[in-house]
């Protein structure tokens, strides 16, 4: 039985025959690049070009309509105008084709008009079997058989470099910039797809077919947004099973989620720190530099097939101290430890002949660039299992004499330690060399220095988090909660709250209350209350309550006319060692995200934050407050009273349940602050704010 795989993937990037639908005769035309490309690169498959006005398109037999071809095509390339794309994609589904790409745009990029277009093709491809490409592809491309299925102008070079990696991009052009950059390193691809809008196929759908390809040992991912979030993880569970890695570069810094948000948490996270949590939850190593995406494959996959030494640090070996230094300097940024060999070590390099100097570097100059001398070192280093990676940065002779010390990083046995090569100098063939023995060669300093981190910042894909269903109180409606309601649903998750007396207006003050208190506004309306004026802390007394809560109530008021205000609420002044905040939030492109940060009003000030997908374990809430600077202060640092972090940990548990509620959908829901008391004594909810939206059912 023909599974989807089987259906689209082949022909997508091994198609037996191809159409080109609006092929024109001129091959300097964008739509006549494609059949001069599949001509040039040597395509050995059977290609129709598709134009009703010609007889023939550069030399080869045109037909009217895709209708009108001698059979069904594997993959339509569509290079006709935007308003013909509908009927043309209607014209390949009657005919069976497997695969539809689409060159045009003027799609969901283009307003109401696009939007319409786009769902109309939408609707078409999903009651068919028919895939879809794009809109808005530059197409797909095979090195190793010639299928070049795309427009873009990097096919004008004379030779594709085949390769087992596979690029896919959500940019046309950037396939193009893959091709280049590569070929200029040595680098090649099994394949390269540009998926466009994503109206059907997306990253993720090609990615776990790709990954099923046994000449495929890596992919480089270029993306704007993420789509189909489950179809990414898929893919990601399904690499990392095999053993490839995924390393992405992504564009799109939205501040689009900030907007939409009424909670400090909103304002905190952009979509771009969810992006960072998904990515580490799935495995998925994301680079901020293109050059590293194209430059590190080797040095994942060679540490995706062993157990790297996380907690060892860096060697950096070096030719040229001036160059080390810079790898040196880069690793430290990146806060990675940097080391020298032990003194058994250096001693071990001492009956060799070779006397290295104090200090993390370990610069082998005066003892002369020899090949000898190189691999002795290297030998030495990468054999001790002292480090987690051993980086070789070598300076001029790289250039002109690489048998010196470019051809030991090759030699060595790289058995116990992975090992890259940074090239100080312009030497593209000792980088071409270091390519093809398997070796990650870096171009630049900082290119290497983000190599190693990506090496040691990667994870495999975290398992699903399974927590006990959170439900909420029934009759609420959507919308923002008051802060009494907010924090009842959070006593129902097993979070402590602070004891809350709600005064109505007009109405007259308890007698029991045990001051200092804290007077809040209560309002659905007025999420931000210092705002409004309606917050007073450390009330001393009634007499001094009853002025704060009409002061309240006028300033609220007169800030919110249209706020239905249900009255304030008071709570007894809580302290503990810590304020922080801890948020959930719905981040629209990869779902419901947790975040943790020091609470209070200017927690969007201090942007010190940690997220993660929601929901979390107990090992991910704990490494959240691991990478809160701020927080540090609850492990008693400099011998402060330390705080409670169970309880800390357990609140961040138990609030991220709130991203899967039977029923319902939390749009956001937020405790700021939560007070953490110190060792044993517990964390308290002082505020909250819960958003409900519509029940998907």
């Amino acid at each position: 039985m023909a599974t989807d795989r089987d259906r689209f993937y082949e022909p997508l990037i091994r198609p037996r025959s191809v159409a080109i639908v609006g092929a024109s005769n001129d091959p300097s035309k964008a739509a006549g690049r494609p059949q001069r490309y599949l001509k040039a690169h040597g395509f050995r498959g059977r290609v129709y070009p598709v134009n009703p006005g010609r007889t023939t398109v550069q030399g080869v037999t045109a037909f009217k309509s895709i209708a009108n071809l001698p059979e069904t095509p594997d993959h339509a390339y569509l290079c006709v105008s935007t308003g013909s794309v509908l009927q043309a994609v209607k014209a390949c589904v009657e005919m069976g084709v497997p695969v539809v790409s689409i060159l045009a745009d003027g799609f969901a990029e283009a307003g109401q008009e696009g939007e319409a277009r786009q769902t109309q093709l939408a609707k078409i491809a999903r009651a068919s079997q028919t895939r879809v490409l794009g809109p808005n592809s530059m197409g797909a491309i095979n090195c190793v058989t010639g299928t070049t299925l795309s427009v873009n102008a990097a096919l004008d070079t004379d030779r594709l470099l085949p390769g087992r990696y596979f690029g896919i991009s959500q940019s046309g052009s950037m396939v193009g910039t893959m091709v280049s950059r590569g070929a200029a390193r040595g680098i090649g691809f099994a394949g390269l797809v540009s998926v466009g809008n994503e109206v059907d196929l997306t990253v993720g759908d090609i990615g776990i077919a790709a990954a099923e390809d046994p000449g495929v040992d890596a992919f480089l991912l270029f993306m704007e947004t993420i789509r189909k979030p489950d179809a990414m993880a898929s893919f990601a569970e399904r690499a990392h099973a095999l053993g490839k890695p995924i390393i992405v570069y992504k564009l799109g810094r939205s501040n689009a989620a900030r907007e939409l948000a009424v909670s400090h948490t909103g304002a905190l996270v952009g979509s771009d720190s969810a992006a960072d949590a998904f990515f580490a939850a799935h495995g998925i190593t994301r680079v901020d530099q293109f050059e590293t995406l194209i430059e590190s494959p080797p040095l994942l996959i060679d540490c995706q097939q062993r157990e790297i030494r996380r907690d060892k640090p860096v060697a950096v070996i070096t030719t040229t101290g001036g160059g080390g230094a810079m790898v040196v300097d880069q690793l430290g940024r990146l806060g990675i430890d940097v080391a020298a060999g032990s003194e058994p070590l250096r001693a071990r390099l001492r009956d060799q002949g070779v006397n290295l100097g104090p200090g993390r570097l370990t610069d082998v100059t005066l003892a002369g660039v020899r090949y000898e001398t190189m691999l002795s070192v290297l030998d030495a280093f990468v054999s001790s299992a002292e480090f987690s990676i051993v980086v070789a940065v070598i300076g001029s002779s790289a250039q002109f004499h690489p048998q010196l010390a470019v051809q030991p990083i090759i030699d060595v046995d790289k058995t116990l330690t992975p090992v890259a090569g940074f090239m100080v100098p312009q030497a593209d063939p000792a980088l071409r060399s270091l390519q093809d023995a398997g070796i990650a060669g870096f171009r630049t300093a900082d290119g290497c220095a983000e190599g190693v981190r990506a090496v040691l910042g990667t994870h495999p894909p975290q398992a699903v988090v399974k927590t006990p269903p959170a439900s909420l109180p029934l009759g609420l409606s959507s919308g923002p909660q008051d802060e009494a309601t907010s924090l009842n649903i959070m006593a129902g998750l097993g979070i402590e709250v602070v004891e809350t007396t709600v005064v109505a207006p007009r109405k007259s003050v308890p007698a029991n209350l045990l001051f200092p208190v804290a007077a809040k506004v209560l309002s659905a309306n007025i999420q931000h209350k210092t705002d409004a004026g309606g917050v007073r802390l450390n009330i001393p007394d009634i007499a001094s309550l009853e002025m704060a809560i009409a002061e309240i109530m006028c300033s609220a008021s007169a800030l919110h006319p249209e706020a239905h205000i249900e009255g304030v609420s008071v709570q007894p002044m809580v302290t503990g060692v810590a304020e922080v905040l801890v948020g959930l939030t719905r981040d629209p492109e990869v779902g419901p995200i947790v975040t943790l940060a020091m609470g209070g009003t200017l927690a969007e000030i201090y942007r010190d934050s940690a997220v993660r997908i929601a929901p979390v374990s107990e090992e991910a809430a704990l490494s959240m407050i691991e990478d809160v600077k701020g927080l540090l202060v609850l492990r008693g640092y400099r011998n402060l009273p330390a705080g409670d972090v169970k309880a800390l940990t357990d609140t961040i548990v138990s609030l991220s349940r709130l991203a899967e509620v039977p029923g319902a959908i939390v749009l956001e829901a937020e405790i700021n602050p939560l007070v953490v008391r110190g060792e044993g004594e517990g964390a308290i909810a002082v505020d909250g704010l819960v958003v409900l939206g519509r029940s998907p059912n």
